[in-house]
Parts: C-alpha cells; sequence; structure tokens
C-alpha cells in the first residue's frame, strides 16, 4: 500500500525519527556540493537546488521549483557512515612498565539515513555482502548496520554521468528501504510513500498518513519513467568479465594511463570501494600509542608494497586492477559486479576518465579485429 506526506509535513517524519532516538543524515548544500552529513531539519535539505554533472564535471545550480530531493549524488556516499575515512581501533598506554590496551567502543547511537537513492542501496547491500555476511565481518560496519533506518527517495531526474538501468540498480528503489518517497511537485507538492519493513509501517501509523490515490502514484510512476528515460550513458554487462580478461594485455590501458592521475577519486567516491589501510601512531615519549584504519585506493603507489617495493609500479598496473576489479573479479569473490551505475567516478575524475566509454573501446577494438579477418 502507498500513502501520501504532504510537503509541509515533512518535518513531522523528521521529528517522528528523533523522538524514536535516531540521529539524522541527509543531504545538505555544503562546499558548493550536495553532501551527506547531520540534519537537524528538514530547513537543511537541499531545496530548490539541483547538480549538473558530466565526465569530469560538477556543479550546483538553482531549480526554478522547491523540490527538496531534486538532484541525482554528490561526493559523499553512505558508506562513509557504516565505514568512515578514518577511525580509532584500539590505544595502549604505558604506566609504570606496564602496558594497558583499551579498544574503540562500538557506536550505539541510532542513525537514519534520508535520501538514499536506489543505486546507493544497492551499493550498501554490495558492501553487506563483504563487510557484514563474509567470513571476516566487520564490528563497527556490522553494528552501524543494526542500528540504521533508510529513507530511500526514488529519483525523477537523473545525470548524464548516470548508467544505474544498465547495471539493474534504479532508478527507483526495490528493496532495502523503511520508506521509500517518490517527490511530486505540481499541481501540489508532496511524497507518495511506499511502506518496505515493520519499522516503517511503525512510521506510517505514527504520522497516520493517509492512502495515496490512484493519480498521485500514477503521477509518482511518471517521474521515476521519466528519469529512465533520461539516462543515455550505458555499460554492457553480459559479457563484460570476459571482454575485460580477454584484453588484460590491450593497448588501451597504456592510453587510458596517459591520462590517469593515480589521484583516487574515483575510489574515494565510489560507494561499494572498502579498501583500507592500517596506521600506526605513537606520541613523543614512546608511552602512548594508537592503531588507526583509514580509506586507501589501489591507485595509491604503496598500496602494494610488500618486501622489494610495490606490485603494481605503473598507473598502467594500477588503474587494469581497478577497472577490472570493479566489473569482473568482484564477481568472482562475492558474487556480484562491483559497480551500481552511480556515474560518481566518471564525473569525479579530473581527466574525465569514463569507465562505460573504456568498455566500449575493448569492445569496439575486438568487433574491429573480427571485421579484418574476414
Amino acid at each position: 500500500m502507498h500513502y501520501r506526506l504532504e510537503a509541509s509535513d515533512l518535518q513531522q517524519l523528521l521529528d517522528a525519527l528523533k523522538a524514536d532516538g535516531y540521529a539524522l543524515l541527509g543531504p545538505q548544500r555544503q562546499d558548493n556540493a550536495i553532501l551527506y552529513d547531520t540534519l537537524e531539519s528538514a530547513a537543511d535539505l537541499p531545496q530548490g537546488w539541483t547538480d549538473q554533472q558530466e565526465a569530469g564535471q560538477y556543479k550546483l545550480k538553482r531549480r526554478e521549483d522547491a523540490a527538496y530531493f531534486g538532484y541525482v549524488v554528490g561526493p559523499r556516499s553512505w558508506k562513509r557512515v557504516f565505514l568512515p575515512p578514518r577511525k580509532r581501533l584500539w590505544s595502549a598506554t604505558q604506566q609504570d612498565g606496564a602496558w594497558s590496551i583499551e579498544e574503540e567502543p562500538l557506536p550505539t547511537q541510532k542513525v537514519a539515513l534520508i535520501g538514499v537513492r536506489a543505486c546507493e542501496i544497492h551499493a550498501i547491500a554490495i558492501q553487506d555482502r563483504v563487510l557484514r555476511e563474509g567470513p571476516y565481518p566487520d564490528p563497527y560496519y556490522t553494528t552501524m548496520r543494526a542500528q540504521s533506518l533508510i529513507i530511500a527517495v526514488n529519483c525523477t531526474q537523473a545525470a548524464p554521468t548516470c548508467f544505474c538501468t544498465s547495471m539493474d540498480t534504479g532508478p527507483n528503489a526495490t528493496f532495502g528501504f523503511d520508506l521509500s518517497l517518490t517527490e511530486l511537485l505540481e499541481p501540489d507538492h508532496g511524497f507518495v510513500v511506499e511502506v518496505g519493513s515493520p519499522k516503517g509501517q511503525a512510521l506510517v501509523e505514527t504520522l497516520g498518513l493517509p492512502a495515496a490515490n490512484d493519480p498521485d502514484q500514477a503521477r509518482a510512476q511518471a517521474g521515476v519513467d521519466q528519469a529512465r528515460k533520461q539516462i543515455k550513458r550505458t555499460l554492457q554487462r553480459d559479457d563484460v568479465k570476459a571482454l575485460l580478461y580477454r584484453n588484460l594485455e590491450h593497448a588501451r590501458w597504456d592510453e587510458v594511463a596517459s591520462r590517469c592521475l593515480s589521484c583516487a577519486n574515483c575510489t574515494m567516491v565510489c560507494p561499494t570501494c572498502f579498501c583500507t589501510e592500517m596506521e600506526d601512531i605513537t606520541d613523543l615519549t614512546g608511552d602512548h600509542a594508537e592503531r588507526w584504519q583509514r580509506w586507501d585506493s589501489c591507485f595509491h603507489g604503496q598500496f602494494t608494497h610488500v618486501h622489494g617495493g610495490p606490485v603494481r609500479q605503473s598507473t598502467r598496473s594500477r588503474y587494469r586492477q581497478w577497472l577490472t576489479h570493479k566489473l569482473a573479479s568482484w564477481e568472482d569473490q562475492f558474487g556480484t559486479t562491483g559497480c551500481v551505475g552511480c556515474g560518481r567516478c566518471i564525473a569525479w575524475c579530473p581527466a574525465g576518465i569514463d569507465l562505460t566509454a573504456e568498455v566500449k573501446a575493448f569492445r569496439e577494438s575486438e568487433h574491429s579485429q573480427e571485421k579484418n579477418k574476414r
């Protein structure tokens, strides 16, 4: 069943979540981008703003309406909630020649994620397979996921960088949410609400939301269909794993390496990349030590450092590792692709490198070779 939430009552939804003990995280306009951060009220949301994205380009502009969620995705993903960019694991202190070690306590605060897109829900599910359901679950990740509530927002517009339809991850959420909202603008501003869990049903009952009528549901579906039609970028998935494995020594890797800066932007903004490293620090007295976990990237020169130096010393080898892992060997390891088609890596690459274009280049090269053989 679907329900109707008036735009003027959005604050009531946030208040109900706070009354239930949730800290609110959601989109807001910061540093000329839409970023996910702590929400105090609906006034913090980026109402009336949208984003324009292309390869190597991102900027905000004013909308002509008062949409609360009239943007696509920004440089931050929800993975920073469950897998923080930097967190302390333990600290050790020496006193009178004896060391005491104190593990960092696990979080106890419940969090409500407001405005999670369909592709981002798929990204969370991908990380769940590795960090929650895998053979070595991460305690912090597992704890935060158990304490989280997800309010999804279905896309009614797409960016030129989106290719979620190729990855079957959007533009509408189909699982993994407690409530999903589809924003309606004309003739009256509101949301069609879908329940995805008992927690979501309890929220609907707390707010006393009425059922959505057929015209509202039709308008919501039309908005999602509009976003789907706007998506032009594609990635052919049926043979991409075999395609990349067949072309590990292709000259195209040298061409993309000539443009790649090894800056790691693509992995930092990616909602599924989860590589980390450990950092041990001490104070000047030698009586206090800490171990920190922080994000790392396969693009960093020292990422594969072993005795004798890094295994992947060239940008060529590092880009090849990233792309083949994301679209091929990730499936071998975890049973899914490592890409959800959000397009962040395309927009936030300073060189405008587009992984969908790279895959097409390999495919076109093979087709050209086949033609030449005839």
